[in-house]
């Protein structure tokens, strides 16, 4: 008989050794889900205290009373963390938004209902506060993770698009272009509200009333061309004279 040799293949689903595997991955997942909420936590806070945007690691494993080598085991780097409270960040906004817009009446109340949740983030404080670490290092983080970022961003942006295309097909905006009108609200959203985290002014609500219906309006554009209106031809006095007018 052929001696039995020692086992190589990978434990088969429903095994002992499977669930032993399974076992121990599940008790480490659960310590490493804990340590990277704590962080990301602690990234917000201290950037809520001290008001700096780059916080350095050693204040925020200090927050988690983590070390850094458990911070290095869940981020590459620092950027990798800031990207992590960005999709945080816009993940709870997007709970927040979604739930505007689902107590809307109609496609056009979700749109606005939206606009309005976004731009509540910079008139609030407590909002403010919540929304400026992810919000003003956008830019930066998009231009290190463009991919990341922009799909972090679709959450949002989709809730938006859904909303268009209903009002398209209904007929209130014949002429919108879900995809495109979705990425252009957002931009223009969160470009307001993070010029007005960086320079708050007392304005701020009727600006936010007016970036809406300027928004809508733009929505509901009527592409057709002007109908041309033929030049009416000019008398002069003599002309006038010889016609006795």
């Amino acid at each position: 008989m052929r001696a039995l040799q020692q086992a190589t293949l990978p434990a088969e689903a429903g095994s002992q050794r499977r669930r032993a595997v399974d076992r121990a991955v599940e008790a480490r997942r659960a310590v490493y889900d804990d340590e990277v909420r704590r962080l990301i936590d602690a990234g917000f806070a201290v950037v809520r205290k001290t008001g700096n945007l780059d916080p350095r690691i050693g204040e925020i494993v200090a927050a988690a009373d983590l070390s850094n080598q458990a911070f290095y085991r869940h981020f590459p780097s620092k950027n990798d963390l800031l990207l992590a409270m960005l999709d945080e960040g816009i993940r709870r906004l997007r709970g927040y938004v979604e739930h505007r817009m689902e107590k809307a009446p109609d496609p056009l109340a979700k749109i606005r209902a939206g606009l309005d949740a976004i731009l509540e983030q910079a008139l609030r404080p407590q909002a403010a506060a919540a929304t400026r670490p992810f919000a003003l290092s956008r830019g930066r983080l998009a231009e290190v993770f463009p991919q990341e970022v922009a799909a972090t961003e679709r959450q949002l942006t989709q809730l938006f698009e859904a909303a268009i295309a209903k009002a398209r097909k209904d007929g209130a905006l014949p002429l919108a272009d879900p995809a495109r009108d979705a990425q252009l609200l957002y931009g223009l959203a969160m470009g307001w509200v993070e010029r007005r985290l960086a320079n708050p002014n007392p304005s701020g609500k009727a600006d936010a009333a007016h970036l809406v219906a300027f928004a809508l309006r733009g929505l509901a554009r009527d592409d057709a061309k002007p109908a041309t209106r033929r030049p009416t031809a000019k008398r002069d006095k003599r002309t006038e004279a010889r016609h006795g007018t």
